[in-house]
């Protein structure tokens, strides 16, 4: 099923005794020997929003159920937790085989996970259509079967639920237009004709906007490409279970790199920038400037979880490159190789079509 299952045996077979590993097609442990399906009974309970003032309370959320052994890579840093017993040979974020194992695994434990959906081989089939779909590849690298190396991987987040309140002021410009005379010469004459002439009239505006933000999601991870795991978000949360250690049986789990106030700091980030937006939409006019907004926020709460990502790495012309795919809905990000031709040829083409707009404009003005 995986890549990184290994001898470890945590969950054993009631028939044969072999080890037990999470099946995201079955949603349940399956024996890696004699195909034995066991089902993780879950409890019907929503996940927990914690008030984010109160103090943490960090009792009892470092039992993981089971024993973890910590994985420090000497290369990038990165910090991952596999079942103590489990081996694993590289480093699951560089592909480095400089890891070494710690015995302190002092981490929260998540509360809620969702478990993958995705197998390695739709991952892989995930990626071909996306890459597909990309005009500046290379034709050949589009149409090869790439070989790419997988690693199943739990991803720690966070997520924030706040309600807002923000008041507002700005200058709103609005475009208005007038025919004014301008002279010219033709045939040596001078002549006066009316041109269409446009300007904006500014109006002070202020105002006040309210908005209620659920389940803003904030990776907790500290050594992926935050902008690649931006792009997998699409999760649905809807489908957060309880966490039970069967859902890691055979996977690796990242330790959490940001902290609970961090995560925050991001989030209201990310809030302020929908904030303006909507204000922007709600102010309107053509043109805007000199814009202050002053958020307050209340009754924010807060969860932590793990999502399932699939992280991969393949080489193309001596050259490494890596994508990610959502291990629940099998949306991809990653970097692939470009065409400097298509990228040449592109640039021409809007260049071309800049001129052409020019000219058309620069016609329009011309004495008749």
């Amino acid at each position: 099923m995986t890549n990184q299952a290994a001898a470890a045996v945590r969950f054993p077979c009631s028939g044969c005794g072999g080890p037990m590993i999470f099946d995201s097609e079955t949603q349940g442990l399956k024996c890696q020997y004699c195909g034995s399906e066991q089902t993780i009974e879950n409890a019907l309970e929503q996940p927990r929003e914690h008030p984010f003032e109160d103090a943490e309370d960090t009792s009892g959320l470092r039992d993981w159920g089971t024993k973890q052994t910590a994985i420090h890579c000497e290369s990038c840093g990165g910090e991952t937790l596999i079942p103590s017993g489990q081996t694993t040979g590289t480093c699951v974020f560089c592909g480095s085989p400089k890891v070494l194992a710690q015995e302190d695994t002092d981490t929260i434990r998540p509360e809620t996970l969702v478990p993958f959906h995705i197998s390695a081989e739709e991952a892989r089939s995930s990626f071909a259509a996306w890459k597909k779909k990309r005009w500046f590849l290379p034709n050949a690298f589009k149409r090869m079967n790439v070989s790419s190396q997988l690693s199943s991987i739990y991803i720690p987040y966070w997520t924030y639920d706040t309600d807002t309140y923000s008041v507002y002021a700005a200058e709103r410009g609005d475009y208005h237009y007038r025919m004014v005379p301008r002279t010219r010469v033709v045939n040596g004459k001078t002549e006066t004709h009316m041109v269409r002439e446009r300007y904006t009239v500014w109006t002070p505006v202020r105002g006040d906007h309210e908005r209620a933000f659920d389940d803003i999601l904030i990776p907790a991870s500290g050594h992926y490409n935050q902008s690649l795991l931006e792009k997998l978000g699409d999760f649905d949360l809807k489908e957060l279970l309880p966490y039970k250690p069967e859902y890691l049986s055979g996977y690796i789990s990242e330790k959490y790199s940001i902290d609970r106030k961090q995560g925050w700091e991001r989030a209201q980030d990310k809030a302020e920038e929908r904030l303006k937006d909507e204000i922007k939409r709600r102010i309107g006019g053509d043109e805007l400037r000199g814009l202050s907004i002053r958020t307050t926020y209340s009754d924010i709460t807060y969860k932590h979880m793990l999502l399932p990502v699939w992280n991969a790495s393949y080489r193309y012309r001596g050259k490494p490159y890596y994508y990610m795919v959502n291990g629940q809905t099998g949306t991809v990000s990653g970097y692939v190789p470009r065409s400097p031709w298509k990228i040449t040829l592109f640039t021409l083409l809007c260049a071309a079509v800049a001129g052409a707009i020019i000219l058309f404009f620069l016609s329009q003005q011309s004495p008749t």
